[in-house]
């Protein structure tokens, strides 16, 4: 019989983690993290030494970076707004 273990990722996930949980490219990730993500919100730089600098490793915070994609439902092209009954 073989054995299954589950592995929960932490709050804060290595970019490769996030593209395997999500299916976020490594571009579009890039592009978010300059154009819509904040530092200290969806993403933090970190550092072994504990001082990150601006070209240090970024960890992300993936349950906000799922509340940014959740509100792009809203947003889609050529999407119809309902009326409420």
């Amino acid at each position: 019989m073989s054995e299954v273990i589950q592995l929960v990722p932490n709050k804060w996930v290595t970019e490769e983690k996030l593209m395997q949980i999500t299916g976020l490219r490594e571009g579009t990730i890039k592009r978010a993290r300059k154009a819509s993500w904040m530092q200290g919100r969806q993403y933090l730089h970190v550092s072994p030494e504990g001082e990150p600098k601006p070209t240090s490793e970024c960890m992300y915070n993936l349950a906000e970076i799922n509340v940014w994609i959740e509100r792009q439902a809203s947003n889609q092209p050529g999407a119809v707004a309902r009326k409420k009954a």
